[in-house]
């Protein structure tokens, strides 16, 4: 997989309560993906990006809400999230990324 396809696939961390709970319990990461990534596009991605060894991805597509205003309707974007479990030890520093 070339570099440039990795950084389409992961959009960045999706940092929430429900992502740092996870983290803290069962060594879960959360990212958001593209819509079009399968899941090993997805590890492949995390490994090569952050030099990992990922054990289970979990995917799951988040519906856009649909918001009233002054115009009328909208709906915001519907987007891709994976739940990301990292071998016993390892772990992602966001800090220190290249």
């Amino acid at each position: 997989m070339n570099q440039e396809r990795v950084f389409q696939i992961l959009m960045g961390p999706h940092v929430s309560e429900k992502a740092a709970i996870v983290a803290d319990a069962n060594n879960q990461y959360v990212f958001r993906v593209a819509l079009d990534a399968t899941k090993e596009e997805i590890k492949h991605s995390v490994e090569q990006l952050f030099k990992v060894a990922v054990d289970d991805v979990k995917t799951l597509r988040v519906k856009g809400k649909s918001k009233r205003n002054r115009f009328g309707l909208t709906t915001k974007p519907t987007w891709k999230k994976a739940y990301v479990r990292l071998a016993q030890g390892q772990e992602i520093d966001f800090a220190t990324i290249n």
